[in-house]
């Protein structure tokens, strides 16, 4: 595929965007928006003067994430980035380009500076699983080791740390005094479309092994889990499964799929104990832990529904829920700007309650 020529980059207004990418000689056979926001068509840009362009008209979101697919006149396809645009978001598949409409801001705490920290690698082998769960352990390096402190058990961790800030968030907040000294056990996924599909076998090694390594490691006063996408769900049913593991849980974007609600997932290998797991939360007449949760989803994601669904069987079972709805969209900046003040008040009043 050959090189693109950038044009001034998206025209950005409190209407729309309107996208363009340089080609003077005709190079290109079609240029295609790919984007995450449900739509179907109207995303073939048209070639004048040398400029392919698209005018979108504003999505019920603040900032949306993108690719441009370029064809050549053989029809061979090619995703990428938009030139001339300088913003751009890490995913967990790789960058995308960035539009941010007017109205958006990002979170005051990402220019806060953080207070001095210490991480430690994880290695903690388990019986379970027959796996080692690897990791980081973050913590605030004035926070003595013998010291007890609240502790954060993060699915996918480490992607949490750099795509969403979480670690940058901790310490900021930390450092203002918004949030108490605590620490944060960053887990990796390992083999995440097995581990996290509502797999009893992992539940039971995070529970039962795993989490008392990381009380030895560093002495906690409570545990509150935080999990994206799958990550949620798996958090969710490792509480479920183990219900005085955590006293708290953050669940953003939620894979709470149902075969009426998500039938486009039936192919994911894991879609069977997922659906199976989330129709028992949905059946279930009582809960023996029941705890603060908060849950945010974006206003236009596949799994909205889902998540309401969900946010409204916890509440029945006793669940102090609060329910977020982001103009964003499945993606680690929407779940990094949901940190402050959803995650903050979640763990604030968790941590205020328990101490009461």
């Amino acid at each position: 595929m050959p090189a693109t020529q950038a044009a001034d980059g998206p025209a950005v207004d409190a209407a729309g965007v309107t996208f363009s990418l340089r080609d003077p000689t005709g190079r290109f056979g079609g240029v295609r928006l790919e984007q995450e926001l449900g739509l179907r068509t109207g995303l073939d840009f048209t070639r004048r003067a040398g400029v392919w362009t698209l005018r979108l008209p504003r999505p019920a979101v603040d900032r949306m994430e993108y690719l441009f697919e370029i064809a050549d006149h053989r029809g061979k396809r090619a995703t990428i980035t938009d030139p001339g645009n300088p913003l751009w978001a890490g995913g967990a598949f790789g960058d995308k380009s960035v539009v941010q409409f007017p109205g958006y801001l990002e979170p005051d705490w990402l220019t806060m500076p953080g207070v001095p920290d210490t991480t430690q690698p994880l290695n903690i082998r388990t019986r379970a699983r027959r796996t080692t769960m690897t990791g980081i352990l973050w913590s605030p390096e004035d926070l003595a080791a013998d010291e007890p402190a609240p502790m954060l058990v993060v699915h996918d961790g480490p992607e949490y740390a750099t795509l969403a800030g979480l670690t940058h968030y901790l310490g900021a907040l930390i450092a203002a005094g918004t949030l108490p000294a605590l620490r944060a056990a960053l887990l990796a996924p390992g083999d995440r479309n097995s581990f996290y599909s509502a797999n009893r076998g992992y539940a039971k090694a995070l529970c039962k092994e795993v989490v008392p390594v990381l009380d030895e490691l560093a002495p906690t006063t409570l545990r509150i889990g935080v999990g994206a996408s799958l990550g949620a769900l798996a958090m969710l049913h490792a509480h479920r499964s183990f219900p005085e593991t955590f006293s708290g849980l953050l669940l953003q974007s939620g894979s709470f799929f149902t075969p009426e609600l998500d039938p486009q997932e039936s192919g994911f290998s894991g879609f069977t104990p997922v659906t199976k797991f989330v129709a028992e939360v949905e059946q279930a007449t009582s809960d023996s832990h029941p705890v603060p949760t908060v849950i945010t989803c974006g206003v236009l994601e596949e799994n909205l529904a889902n998540n309401k669904q969900m946010a409204a069987a916890l509440t029945r079972l006793g669940y102090p829920v609060d329910f977020h709805r982001l103009r964003d969209m499945h993606n680690y900046t929407a779940w990094r700007d949901a940190l402050h003040p959803a995650g903050t008040d979640l763990f604030t009043s968790v941590v205020g309650a328990r101490a009461a």
